[in-house]
């Protein structure tokens, strides 16, 4: 093999937010393309095989602009970086950095992070109907309600509303205190966090009290019809089928609507189908409808959570093929008794 060595240049200003603290990005960088890294007077050093190298060499450039632009480089941006480049894969993340949704309300701005949100937050441009699937910490939700928050203050829209089925996550919660709001709020929170962050609690309240903001469980949605609307349904894959197509036939004129789930993460009764499983299979081919599929490169949560998601995906893929493995070798069996019983029927 080839060894190459170059010289890149990082300006001061940018060296510490790239190198990350007591260098690990860097250190994460040398590991994983298996190169070696010397800074000196402001110039970082790269040695190792040609190939390597020049991967090395185009992650520390799409870092650099990431600083560039006012960024603080973090574990999930240095991680993204380098899987793209051990995949060759010519995403620029400059270019999806630059998509500004929003600001919240301390003026951090939103944007997706990875091609998979960029692909998601395109699509609810484009479509009327979009179906977010995704593990958990992919920004399906937050990247909708920001998407919702944007719309409805240029006006596109007269209404959000936000809905999600209320159904407890493996736990029975017993009898909730208060009136029927307070049993379906906590259900409801995740909804409420992401608004607060991006509108904040005196905004998302006065819209709330003009009724021009909902947050509502999916059954206050039977009956009505929702015209010039942001509609969100969120945790989808804890519908059953009829409460999907309830919910799908509920879309008025000038109305927009998101849908995320998790199919990995269903709360239903076991072996129930979800209505969100259904839907894809279903809805696949109706025009004006997108499917974004996202995946662990596009958690954006803890490092640690890709990795957990990772472990989960394996371990069902593993229990999957144990599965189909059992069942084949039973049809084996089943099979070779019926000749045998055939051979000596004939005997």
């Amino acid at each position: 093999m080839a060894i190459m060595e170059t010289v890149i240049e990082i300006p001061m200003e940018h060296e510490k937010n790239i190198f990350g603290s007591f260098d690990s990005n860097i250190k994460k960088i040398e590991r994983s393309l298996n190169v070696t890294m010397v800074a000196r007077d402001g110039n970082l050093k790269l040695v190792g095989e040609a190939g390597n190298v020049r991967q090395a060499e185009g992650i520390l450039m799409q870092l650099l602009e990431l600083s560039r632009r006012g960024n603080t480089i973090m574990e999930q941006n240095v991680n993204y970086a380098i899987g793209l480049a051990m995949e060759h894969d010519n995403t620029d993340l400059a270019e999806i950095d630059s998509d500004i949704i929003c600001h919240t309300i301390q003026g951090k701005p939103i944007k997706p992070k990875t091609a998979g949100q960029k692909n998601y937050v395109d699509l609810i441009r484009r479509k009327m109907i979009v179906f977010g699937i995704g593990p958990a910490g992919t920004g399906k939700t937050y990247l909708a309600m920001a998407m919702a928050i944007e719309a409805f203050k240029r006006d596109d829209v007269s209404k959000i509303i936000l809905t999600r089925p209320a159904i407890e996550a493996g736990e029975k919660l017993g009898f909730l205190p208060g009136d029927l709001q307070s049993k379906v709020d906590p259900y409801l929170r995740p909804l409420y966090d992401a608004l607060y962050q991006i509108m904040g609690a005196e905004s998302y309240q006065r819209n709330v009290e003009k009724g021009l903001i909902e947050v509502a469980p999916l059954a206050y949605m039977r009956g009505r019809t929702l015209d010039n609307s942001f509609i969100i349904l969120d945790e989808a894959q804890n519908t059953t089928p009829a409460q999907m197509k309830m919910f799908l036939t509920r879309i008025g004129f000038g109305s927009k609507v998101i849908v995320t789930g998790d199919l990995t993460q269903k709360d239903l009764p076991f072996d129930s189908k979800s209505g969100l499983e259904q839907a894809l299979e279903v809805l696949g081919k109706v025009e004006d409808i997108g499917f974004s599929y996202m995946t662990n490169q596009d958690v954006v949560r803890h490092p640690l959570v890709q990795k957990i998601v990772s472990a989960y995906d394996d371990y069902e893929k593993r229990q999957e093929r144990r599965k189909q493995a059992a069942s084949a070798k039973k049809e084996e069996r089943r099979q070779g008794a019926g000749y045998r019983a055939k051979r000596n029927r004939g005997s």
